[in-house]
């Protein structure tokens, strides 16, 4: 077979991925090229690369799912090679057909094969005939509610209602029961139409408690297909991971030798090559029964771990692969080293349901700990918007031993200052510190109970307030015309300065006076704090809480101040000293938790509503949220309609006090 050189590469895609191919494709000498949408055209990726070339658009649709404009684009710059990252035109095999009439090498697998894989009712019949083990399961057909219910007691509940198209989380329900299947199908083909282009869906049975294992497959052009071991991806909100690590805690090397076979067997069946992952479901409660989930033909987001273990660079061999040389490796060289954990940092809110949280960093400040890889789409002064995915950033820690990747892994997470937007960064230090997930006893379901939102503790809080309070009457002190008396010096000896702070765990009240030699008094929500100054100066101050010192590093951005020590991040919102109570009544209605774009409205003018009932179905960040009523009221006007771009806190629906 022939060699094609790459010289110049187009990365059709944005974000960490986007960054991190670049970074590999600028170390073998080649030219990059990034594409970007409106919203992107100051974005690190964009920054990165050689050249960029402008999507008109704001949305995915109109942007970064444009085939044509994609391979326009790529004709354009000069590239003869286009890398489709994951997500977006990753697994679509039209477009990788279009790549390869328009003259590109497209650094994927054959159309044939994203297409055996692509819907993933197809990709089932694939690996039963490949032998895989596979879960009951049934496709969904037409607009028949009785029908799909019929369907399901064929599969038995619980069960997913599941996107044929996608991935990632998207366009999936659980359902406990026949009345909830309706509602969950339409959600689930709504979510994944808008997301994948395409709606159809399948159910398939839930095993709970499960296991999420995958194989990391390797194939070239040559006919050689090998495995590079497996990666755990246990721990997921909406069923989207967000912590991964490699190798899994509980497979063996039987049932590793088991699962690569079958993973390769697939492979090698679909003609495949290049990289990509057979992803599994291992029963909990019987480490040796594995299930077929789907093929993902592409790079993963959480490709480093099986990096850092095997020392192989997976975007360069996706592009020596594509190039048509022959792989180096075989199955006998394969040694892994240590073991190595991802955490996905998004811009979300773990305490209110994972609601996005796009905005601006004001800052993204990394830790001293070392070493600790980063793979990141952020940088101070970023704008995240609202049309795209949330994920910000991965850090990813290798160690030789798991308990010591945890522990580093969390304290270089600790140690991250983002500020401007709402992360999760607190809820993966809580995870990575949880004994279950150090016992290795995590299961998909570790997160549902929303027990582990990372919420700072209220001692924490409660220094943190101190800090911020008695930061600012310093540094206002010596910048007055009065910094020769002492510093919180009154005319009313017994008034104390005082600060309320809106925070995570509700309001935090802070009152503190200064003696003569500037040594202060603090109680918080009228309990005294032991605390003693040691040192300050415009960005930093150093306090002794109980005989124990700590450095809090702050920042303040309007009436926010982010508060960072050893102990995480904590946010304060300064609460007005006169509240105006006519903004609150004015609103008299839900409103928009962040920006988005309005799917469904269910309610009309007159309607009567009860406590929990759905008003106003919203996307942002490719995900579907669902606005209900708080309580019960009559509907005075509905202020939006389907297709509406809202803006955060805009209001959608007005109420009547109900009788």
């Amino acid at each position: 077979m022939s060699r094609t050189e790459i010289r110049s590469l187009l990365v059709a895609n944005r974000g960490e991925i986007a960054c991190r191919v670049m970074r590999t494709a600028r170390e073998l000498g080649m030219r990059t090229v990034a594409v970007y949408a409106d919203p992107d055209a100051s974005a690190l990726h964009v920054r990165e690369a050689d050249v960029a070339v402008r999507l008109p658009g704001t949305t995915p649709t109109e942007t970064y799912l444009r085939r044509e404009a994609v391979v326009e684009a790529a004709r354009h710059s000069g590239a003869d090679a286009v890398h489709p990252g994951y997500g977006f035109l990753a697994e679509d095999p039209v477009f990788a057909s279009l790549c390869t009439e328009a003259g590109l090498v497209f650094v994927g697998p054959p159309p044939d094969s994203i297409s055996a894989m692509a819907l993933k009712i197809r990709a089932k019949e694939l690996a039963t005939e490949a032998g895989v083990p596979l879960l009951p399961g049934a496709e969904v057909d037409g607009e028949d509610p009785e029908a799909w219910v019929r369907a399901a007691d064929g599969v038995g509940y619980p069960l997913l209602v599941k996107a044929s198209a996608g991935g990632g989380g998207r366009g999936m329900r659980r359902v406990d029961g026949p009345d909830s299947l309706p509602d969950a199908v339409a959600a689930a083909r709504r979510e994944a139409e808008s997301a994948f282009g395409d709606g159809t869906v399948f159910l398939e049975r839930l095993l709970d408690p499960v296991r999420h294992v995958e194989i990391q497959v390797v194939a070239d052009k040559h006919g050689n297909v090998i495995h590079l071991g497996e990666r755990e991806c246990s721990v997921q909100r909406r069923h989207q991971k967000v912590i991964e690590e490699a190798p899994s805690p509980v497979v063996t090397p039987e049932l590793r030798k088991a699962m690569g076979s079958a993973a390769c067997s697939l492979g090698a069946a679909i003609g495949y090559t290049g990289v990509g992952t057979v992803e599994f479901l291992l029963d909990a409660t019987d480490d040796e029964s594995f299930y077929f989930l789907e093929m993902n033909t592409r790079l993963q987001v959480e490709h480093p771990v099986t990096e850092s273990i095997t020392g192989l660079d997976l975007v360069r061999l996706q592009l020596e692969i594509a190039m048509g040389n022959e792989l180096e490796l075989s199955q006998e060289d394969l040694r892994l080293d240590g073991h190595a954990i991802e955490a996905r940092i998004y811009a979300e809110d773990p305490s209110q349901g994972w609601l996005p949280s796009p905005g601006r960093v004001e800052r993204w400040q990394r830790g001293a700990t070392s070493p600790i890889r980063w793979d990141t789409g952020v940088v101070t002064g970023s704008d995240v918007p609202a049309e795209f995915d949330p994920m910000l950033a991965k850090a990813i820690s290798h160690a030789p031993r798991r308990h010591e990747a945890a522990t580093r892994l969390a304290r270089a997470l600790r140690e991250l200052n983002v500020h401007g937007i709402t992360t999760n960064v607190g809820q993966l230090v809580a995870v990575l510190e949880d004994h279950r997930f150090l016992s290795a006893q995590q299961t998909t379901g570790l997160l549902e109970d929303g027990s582990l939102t990372g919420t700072p503790d209220a001692a924490t809080i409660r220094q943190a307030a101190a800090a911020a309070a008695l930061h600012s009457a310093l540094v206002r002190h010596a910048g007055s015309a009065y910094r020769f008396a002492p510093v919180g010096w009154r005319n009313v000896r017994s008034a104390p300065g005082t600060v309320a702070y809106a925070t995570e765990l509700g309001e935090a009240s802070v009152a503190y006076v200064f003696d003569r030699d500037g040594n202060p008094s603090v109680t918080v929500d009228g309990a005294p704090l032991e605390v003693r100054l040691l040192e300050y100066d415009e960005t930093r101050i150093i306090l002794a809480f109980g005989g124990l010192t700590t450095v809090h590093d702050l920042a303040t951005y309007g009436d926010v101040v982010f508060v960072n020590s050893p102990a995480g991040q904590v946010r304060l919102q300064e609460v007005p000293r006169f509240v105006d109570h006519g903004a609150g009544a004015a609103a008299a209605g839900p409103s928009a938790p962040v920006p988005g774009q309005v799917v469904s409205v269910l309610v009309r003018s007159g309607d009567r509503v009860q406590a929990g009932d759905t008003l106003v179905v919203m996307e942002a960040m490719k995900m579907e949220h669902r606005i209900v009523a708080s309580e019960g009221a009559i509907v005075a006007e509905v202020l939006v309609a389907e297709g509406d771009a809202v803006d955060a806190h805009q209001v959608l629906v007005h109420f009547e006090e109900a009788e």
